[in-house]
C-alpha cells in the first residue's frame, strides 16, 4: 500500500492549490476566555500518565463496574482505547458555556463507554461535528443516538462524507470501507448540515474550516491504494476533500486547531485556519496527524520544522500520527509535545 509509486493523474491529484495572500473572506473569529478538549476515545489508554497545569488524566479508581471474580465483586476497568478518535470541545465566553463533539470513535459504544466511566453526560452536548466521511471517526454516532432519545441534535458535515472509498492494496486484497449513510443519521435524530465552506458555529466564535486549501509542497494525502467510487468506477482519492478542523482563537493565547486525522496536512491546516481568520499565532495543535507507515515517513521532517517555526506552545499528536511521528516531535519540541491518551483533558484560557 505504502510503496507503490503514483501514476500522472494521481500527482495532478495531488499538486497544491494555490491560495496566496489573505482570505477572500476573511472570518472574524470572536476570542474565547477558555477551550477545554476532552479526548473522549484515542489509540491509546495509559493509566499512569500524569497531568500538569496544561492536561489533566483519568485517574485509577475513577470507574469501578461489576466483577465476580474479584473479592468484594468488583474491578476498575479504566477507558477504552481503539483506533479510532473522539473529543468533547467545551468552550467559554464569559459566563456561557457551549459543548461540542468532534468525532465519535469507531465502535458504536466505545465513545459513550468511556463518557459514562468520566461521568461525562452526553446529552449536553449542543452539536456534533465530524472531520471527515471515516468510519473510525464517526462509528460511535450509533451510540450517542441511543444515549440521547429522539432530541434533534446538529451534525456538520462537508458532503465528500458520504463518499464510498476502498483500500486497494494489490492483487485480490481490497477492502471497501464503512459508507456513512445520511438517510440513517436523519432517522435517528440528526440534523446534518452540509458545508463545503467555513462554517462559524458558538455565536462566531468556532470556526470548522470547511476544505482546506493545499499549499504545502510536501503533504500529498493519501496513497494510490485509498480509492474513491466516483459513479463510473474506482479512482485513487489522495485529498479526502472532506477533510476539515475545528478553531478558536484563545483570548491573548491564539489559534487551537484541532484535528481528526489530518489528512489535510498539519501544516496546510495550521496555514489555512491562520488565513482564515487573520490570526498568525498557533498556541495549541491536537488531534491525529495521519504520519505513520512508509508512505508518510519522508512528510515527517519538513512537518516538524513547520511546526517548529510555528513555535505553539502545545502540540499534542493522536490516533494516527505514528510512532516515529511521535518521537520526533517529542525530541524536537520537548516543552510543547503531550503524549495524549483517553481520558485527558487539556484546558486552555486567556
Amino acid at each position: 500500500m505504502c510503496d507503490e509509486h503514483a501514476g500522472p493523474a494521481e500527482v495532478l491529484a495531488a499538486v497544491p492549490r494555490p491560495a496566496e495572500g489573505t482570505a477572500v473572506d476573511p472570518i472574524a473569529l470572536e476570542p474565547v476566555d477558555e477551550v477545554r478538549i476532552t479526548t473522549l476515545i484515542d489509540n491509546v489508554f495509559d493509566a499512569l500518565l500524569t497531568g500538569d497545569d496544561r492536561v489533566t488524566r483519568v485517574s485509577p479508581g475513577q470507574a469501578w463496574e461489576t466483577a465476580a471474580q474479584f473479592e468484594g465483586g468488583r474491578t476498575d476497568p479504566g477507558l477504552r482505547a481503539e483506533h479510532g478518535f473522539a473529543a468533547l470541545v467545551t468552550v467559554r465566553r464569559g459566563a456561557s458555556t457551549t459543548t461540542l463533539l468532534f468525532d465519535t470513535g469507531l465502535s458504536a459504544d466505545g465513545m459513550v463507554t468511556n463518557a459514562s466511566r468520566m461521568g461525562i453526560d452526553l446529552s449536553d452536548v449542543h452539536g456534533v461535528v465530524l472531520s471527515h466521511g471515516h468510519y473510525d471517526h464517526a462509528g460511535g454516532l450509533a451510540g450517542l443516538a441511543g444515549r440521547r432519545g429522539s432530541r434533534a441534535l446538529p451534525m456538520v458535515v462537508h458532503p465528500g462524507a458520504w463518499t464510498r472509498r476502498r483500500l486497494s492494496v494489490g492483487g485480490d486484497e481490497i477492502r471497501e470501507l464503512p459508507t456513512l449513510s445520511r438517510r440513517a443519521l436523519n432517522g435517528e435524530g440528526f440534523e446534518v448540515v452540509e458545508r463545503r465552506e467555513p462554517s462559524v458555529l458558538v455565536d462566531g466564535s468556532v470556526l470548522i474550516t470547511g476544505e482546506v486549501d493545499r499549499t504545502t509542497e510536501f503533504e500529498h494525502g493519501m496513497p494510490p491504494a485509498h480509492q474513491a467510487w466516483t459513479g463510473s468506477g474506482w479512482e485513487h482519492d489522495a485529498l479526502v476533500r472532506d477533510d476539515q478542523a475545528l478553531v478558536v482563537n484563545v483570548r491573548d493565547r491564539g489559534l487551537v486547531v484541532l484535528t481528526g486525522c489530518g489528512h489535510a496536512g498539519a501544516v496546510n491546516i495550521v496555514r489555512h485556519a491562520q488565513r482564515l481568520t487573520g490570526v498568525d499565532r498557533l498556541h495549541a495543535l491536537l488531534g491525529g496527524l495521519h504520519l505513520g507507515g512508509p508512505f508518510f515517513e519522508p512528510v515527517i521532517p519538513p512537518t516538524v520544522a513547520a511546526l517548529i517555526e510555528m513555535a505553539p506552545a502545545m502540540v499534542v499528536p493522536g490516533h494516527c500520527t505514528g510512532w516515529r511521528a511521535q518521537h520526533a516531535l517529542a525530541a524536537a519540541m520537548p516543552g510543547a509535545w503531550l503524549p495524549n491518551s483517553s481520558g485527558s483533558t487539556y484546558r486552555i484560557a486567556a
